[in-house]
């Protein structure tokens, strides 16, 4: 896989709270790892609590004799969301504080995704495929038929999430694997972008680039023309030859 991963705080936020990290090389018993996390909470709680969730899974990852990618990700997940919970405990200051969680790693052409909250991974190709699903209130009305689609993106509880990682001990994760595909692209990315910048628009700006940083800066630059009212992050990822995404 090649990658490219940018974060950038936004027009209108004074603090970056999403964090991520994107590795080509093997990571433990993984071949490659990319991780969205955007956190929630007071000014220090967010920031902390997506930065330990990706700290987190990347130790447990390195660390864990596991292999399964399924299992490697889900063990990895339920750790971080005991490190967040025992602070949020331990200290008012982080009281009440969770992140959202999308991760995904490849193996065998096999795209292994998993996610909590509300940030998502697209695949692009010819188009642009949501794979994972939102855990949020709106995201549940519009599976229950009381709201459209289209005025979902400007319902004012667009931000409520029913799902994060540091909130419950019992945590649920949900995962996801698709096929890769000779010129796929991934994109994982956080809300910061989706809330501004529409799908297609989001593939037409992939599409357009010539290269995997130009993307990202360009998805960065187009959230920030729209507005930039939350902090925004990407990780775009390609294999480089899908016939040797192997362990």
């Amino acid at each position: 896989m090649k990658s490219f991963c940018l974060t950038d705080v936004g027009v209108k936020r004074k603090m970056n709270q999403d964090f991520v990290y994107a590795s080509q090389q093997p990571v433990g018993n993984l071949e490659n790892l990319f991780i969205v996390a955007d956190g929630m909470g007071g000014h220090k709680a967010g920031d902390y609590a997506s930065r330990c969730c990706v700290e987190t899974m990347v130790e447990t990852i390195e660390n864990t004799p596991l292999i399964k990618p399924v299992e490697v990700l889900k063990a990895a997940a339920k750790q971080a969301n005991q490190k967040i919970l025992e602070k949020s405990r331990s200290d008012k200051d982080y009281e009440g504080m969770g992140t959202t969680l999308v991760a995904c790693t490849s193996r065998d052409n096999i795209l292994y995704i998993a996610n909590v909250g509300d940030s998502r991974l697209y695949i692009i190709d010819d188009r642009i495929d949501q794979i994972t699903h939102d855990h949020s209130l709106v995201e549940e009305m519009v599976m229950r038929g009381e709201l459209s689609r289209d005025k979902a993106r400007t319902h004012p509880d667009k931000n409520i999430i029913t799902r994060a990682v540091g909130v419950m001990d019992d945590l649920k994760v949900d995962f996801f694997d698709v096929s890769l595909n000779p010129g796929d692209i991934v994109l994982l990315c956080s809300d910061g972008l989706t809330n501004m910048v529409e799908d297609e628009d989001i593939l037409k700006i992939v599409k357009r680039a010539e290269s995997l940083e130009e993307a990202a800066h360009s998805l960065i630059n187009a959230a920030n023309d729209a507005g930039g009212t939350d902090n925004i992050s990407a990780v775009l990822a390609e294999p480089v030859e899908c016939g040797d995404l192997e362990i």
